[in-house]
């Protein structure tokens, strides 16, 4: 009688073999799977910062729309560090206006707003409370005001005359307010244009100069 044969099975070196293999494939996945990771957060942290930029943007744009011209007051003054500014109130017409300023500290682009004012006095108080929390906020002014993101440099341009200017220099030779269109002397103050240039900081998902103008809807033009 014949004896069957033994099964045969797996010599060492090609288990060894089997295991290399198996675990290059292992480590080809996972770079794979980590890169895809990697990728995915990329692009949600460029989503998020894009979104955050438009929301600030936005914001500016809303604030200049309701600029509000109060005679014997500034609806809007830029000394080259803080944007100041005077708008209507955000809740309802009845509950005054508001001072707005924005300004950039410590790396961030930060914005502040007022409680309502309805009188001259209260309008000079908090213009006054503007200027300081641009320079030295104390907790009071800090309380009011917002961090809105991380910003490396902005310069401000205003639209006079049919050409962009600094809005230092624009600002001094503007000269005597144009009253024309029934305008008055505190509208009038107000650029036709203003276009802020934002230099955002190296390193995040969103770099490089960012431009946005703003057209005064009470010279008869329209927004962009």
């Amino acid at each position: 009688m014949r004896s069957s044969p033994r099964p045969r099975g797996f010599t060492l070196v090609e288990l060894l073999v089997a295991i290399s293999v198996m675990a290059l494939l292992a480590l080809v996945s996972w770079r794979g799977l980590d890169g895809m990771v990697r990728s995915q957060e990329r692009t949600r942290a460029h989503a998020d910062e894009v979104l955050a930029l438009q929301t600030v943007l936005a914001q500016w744009a809303a604030d200049l729309d309701a600029l509000q011209a109060i005679d014997h007051t500034e609806p809007l003054a830029w000394d080259g560090q803080a944007l100041r500014l005077t708008r209507r109130g955000t809740r309802a017409p009845q509950e005054g206006a508001v001072v707005v300023a924005w300004a950039l500290r410590s790396g961030q682009w930060l914005r502040w707003q007022s409680l309502p004012v309805r009188t001259r006095a209260e309008w000079q108080e908090a213009w006054q409370r503007a200027a300081q929390w641009a320079r030295t906020p104390g907790e009071a002014e800090r309380r009011l005001e917002t961090v809105l993101m991380p910003l490396q440099n902005w310069q401000l341009f205003y639209y006079r005359g049919g050409a962009w200017a600094n809005a230092l220099s624009s600002a001094a030779s503007a000269g005597t307010p144009r009253t024309a269109g029934g305008l008055t002397e505190a509208a009038a103050s107000i650029p036709e244009g203003v276009r802020v240039q934002l230099t955002l900081p190296p390193g995040g998902a969103v770099a490089g100069v960012v431009t946005r103008d703003w057209i005064s809807p009470l010279q008869g033009g329209g927004k962009s």
